[in-house]
């Protein structure tokens, strides 16, 4: 068993893939039209573009809302992303304008940072120490 496709929950597809790929630096991979609003939008690593795919997925189900705002309330993250250095990534999103709500932080074998998406989720890069 693998994982091959997950999904994050976005306000704006297209803003989103925008983000996703011209910012965080995934591929697209899947752009297949669903009805007259909305797509079947996959993006994944660069570095493995036959590897896992996360949709971007439209937020408009009831249930997402209330969700992803007591997530972000409570300063979870809800996905995670690994980096070869977060200070690194840290300084490198950063510089484009990417709102951090936790610096890198130091957790015993693995450092972390939580950033806003802009599309209504908080995301975790972790990493080893360097």
């Amino acid at each position: 068993m693998r994982i091959r496709l997950t999904s994050i929950f976005v306000d704006d597809q297209a803003k989103a893939l925008q983000f996703y790929t011209e910012i965080l630096g995934f591929v697209k991979k899947h752009d297949i039209p669903l009805g007259e609003q909305h797509r079947w939008l996959t993006v994944t690593s660069s570095d493995e573009p036959g590897g896992t795919e996360l949709l971007l997925e439209p937020a408009g189900h009831p249930a997402v809302k209330p969700y992803r705002d007591a997530l972000v309330q409570d300063g979870i993250p809800l996905a995670q992303f690994a980096v070869d250095d977060v200070h690194a990534e840290y300084e490198r999103l950063r510089v484009l304008g990417v709102r951090f709500t936790q610096e890198p932080l130091e957790m015993g074998p693995v450092t972390t940072a939580v950033f806003d998406d802009t599309c209504g989720n908080l995301i975790q890069i972790a990493g080893r120490p360097q």
